[in-house]
């Protein structure tokens, strides 16, 4: 793999170098045309031209405006001066750390007779007692660049500006060259919202799944909900009933397991759950997952006239539900006595054809979700970066161990959206193809984590080192048949 210097999005680039260095040149083919802020082309705006130095007060003040507001509005910025002023830096640093916003900068360390040489080619020269004295003054700045606070001085080499998930993807990415972890990938079905309308569901739900299927993906969930969740459309969009959708995908695919993640609690009675559960087991031969939640979705209750019982109450029902599941799928009809349910026969046959059904529960809660899990289930999901994962991966361990319970007996699952495409190029099609009108492309990018192939595996490299023994990944358009086969390459790194 090249070596390319990652930034996270968005950041701040001060270029830094006398003229004729290259400093133009080198923005242009880094980012862009849009997030480059140049003296030279401002002076063109408010002057006759890019040589018109009577126009520099008026080009720097409208320059400094410019960097301000998109500072302000989170957008990257390449500042194209000569960098030379210390106080013009200081206050650039100074607004990128108000902001909250990385910013580097990027050294133009051209030799003085290569600058001299591109000076002479020029249409405009530069009088060369100014280039004599730009140069005198780099050479001073270069030496201090350091001591500024800058995030990072940069040679003039080759960088990206990744979302902040990749900054330190390409040394995972070569650990898992090196030496391969395993991972285990399952695909997250949240929208049944397909062209075709509700005649074509069921032949591109197929679709899509034998394709997940032929990528490598180990298995497929769906949100369990009865009604779209507003993070990802309107209350009226196309929404598959979850256990009957996998029901359905048991008799498309041969071996991915199959779940919902997670279920709520509240919808169904618990010993109706375990017997839904079990059906899908044995029809789908021994596939199903059981992930199961507090359920936090109050609109969805109301408009199906379900009671919301408080945040206690529906802890206490998610503690009972945990502990009857297993009591439901094992020998006999014990019953069982909860805080919230009660249930005299706790009897389901045929039982399950796993011996063991695992149970996911779903939430990072550290107090007491975390903790349930450490008492009762086989896997936690979780949101968040590799330091969130391995923040949580210490919680649970921690509650396994005061529960009495072996920690490699749960393992953390974890859950993000993706998008993948084979290189830049492809990932910068499918940000303006997905991308929504009106949306920032590059918080779009953040949001889905947009990424070429060796991006991703080096972040799930990371979750992995974090403690993740399985990554769950939502995909924009799961049905785009390239960005699917772009997961498989990145699956394929992990087996």
């Amino acid at each position: 793999m090249q070596d390319v210097e990652h930034l996270p999005s968005p950041c701040v680039i001060v270029l830094v170098g006398p003229g004729a260095a290259g400093k133009s040149a080198w923005a242009a083919a880094h980012f862009p045309p849009d997030s480059i802020v140049s003296s030279d082309r401002l002076r063109a705006v408010v002057g006759f031209g890019e040589g018109d130095q009577s126009a520099s007060e008026d080009a720097f003040a409208l320059l400094e405006q410019i960097v301000a507001r998109r500072i302000n509005r989170g957008l990257t910025t390449v500042i194209d001066t000569l960098g030379l002023d210390a106080g013009r830096r200081r206050a650039w640093l100074e607004a990128s750390r108000r902001g909250g916003m990385c910013c580097v900068a990027v050294v133009l360390d051209t030799p003085a007779r290569e600058c001299e040489r591109r000076n002479r080619d020029r249409r405009r020269q530069i009088p060369a007692t100014v280039l004599a004295a730009q140069m005198r003054s780099f050479a001073e700045t270069r030496d201090k660049l350091g001591e500024e606070g800058f995030d990072a001085v940069l040679p003039a080499s080759p960088v990206r500006v990744v979302p902040a998930a990749f900054v330190s993807a390409p040394a995972a990415a070569r650990r898992q060259i090196e030496q391969p972890e395993g991972l285990r990938f399952g695909l997250h079905i949240g929208s049944f919202t397909f062209a075709g309308g509700r005649s074509a569901t069921a032949g591109t739900l197929r679709v899509m799944v034998a394709a997940a299927e032929t990528a490598g993906f180990d298995a497929v969930y769906v949100m369990d909900h009865f009604r779209q969740i507003p993070q990802i459309d309107r209350p009226f969009a196309d929404f598959l009933e979850s256990y009957t959708t996998l029901a359905y995908l048991a008799g498309c695919t041969e071996r991915l397991r199959l779940g919902a993640l997670v279920t709520g609690v509240t919808y169904r009675n618990p010993a109706h759950l375990a017997k839904i559960v079990a059906t899908l087991d044995v029809l789908s031969g021994g596939r199903a997952v059981c992930g199961i939640g507090l359920a936090w979705f109050r609109e969805e209750h109301l408009a199906y006239g379900w009671d919301f019982p408080s945040v206690a109450e529906r802890y206490e029902l998610l503690e009972d539900t945990l502990q009857v599941l297993p009591l439901l799928w094992g020998p006999g009809s014990p019953a069982f006595e909860g805080k919230r349910i009660s249930v005299p026969e706790a009897m389901c046959y045929p039982r399950p054809l796993q011996e063991h059904v695992p149970i996911v529960l779903g939430g990072g809660g550290e107090r007491r979700t975390l903790r349930l899990a450490a008492r009762y289930a086989d896997a936690a999901n979780v949101f968040g970066d590799a330091a969130t994962v391995r923040h949580k991966a210490t919680v649970l361990r921690a509650h396994c161990e005061a529960e009495g319970r072996d920690p490699n007996l749960v393992a953390l699952s974890h859950l993000s959206t993706v998008l993948v495409g084979r290189d830049d190029n492809h990932v910068s099609d499918l940000l303006d193809r997905q991308c929504p009108p009106r949306r920032d492309r590059a918080r779009f990018a953040a949001e889905t984590n947009a990424g070429t192939v060796a991006d991703h595996i080096g972040r799930f490299r990371e979750i992995a080192e974090a403690g993740a023994g399985e990554v769950v990944v939502r995909m924009p358009d799961p049905l785009d048949q390239a960005s699917m086969e772009a997961m498989g390459s990145v699956i394929s790194a992990f087996r």
